[in-house]
């Protein structure tokens, strides 16, 4: 079985941030007939999609999610930090679910030259 596994940012229930690493499972799943089955995830109902563009030397000190979203990293290198105390990099090709939609939440900063491009999925 495929899976994609995911960094989840998350508040505990006194506002505090914290990282899980979770696991999406694909199963084979005849999507796009009458093209061969592809492994797909469970779909999930989603409220808005975008891109954004985070320019080289961005931080973005500490903040809640505006709203659950999913972000995929399309290009570049960025830090997210947790109230914990915690740091984790994630880089082009990753995927962060940001949960963290009360309490102090994190911050993210921009690491290198290059400009993180990210496509945002968001959930009501």
């Amino acid at each position: 079985m495929s899976t994609i596994e995911y960094l989840q940012i998350y508040s505990d229930t006194d506002g505090c941030s914290h990282f899980k690493t979770l696991i999406i499972d694909l199963k084979p799943n005849d999507y796009a007939p009458p093209a061969t089955p592809l492994n797909t995830s469970s779909p999930a109902a989603a409220e808005a999609s975008l891109f954004l563009e985070l320019p080289v030397g961005w931080v973005g000190d500490w903040h809640p999610t505006p709203v659950r979203q999913w972000l995929i990293i399309m290009t570049g290198e960025c830090e997210f930090a947790v109230g914990d105390g915690e740091r984790c990099r994630r880089k082009s090709g990753d995927v962060v679910m940001l949960d963290d939609t009360t309490g102090k939440g994190h911050c993210t900063r921009v690491i290198g030259d290059v400009p993180v491009r990210i496509a945002a999925i968001h959930f009501s």
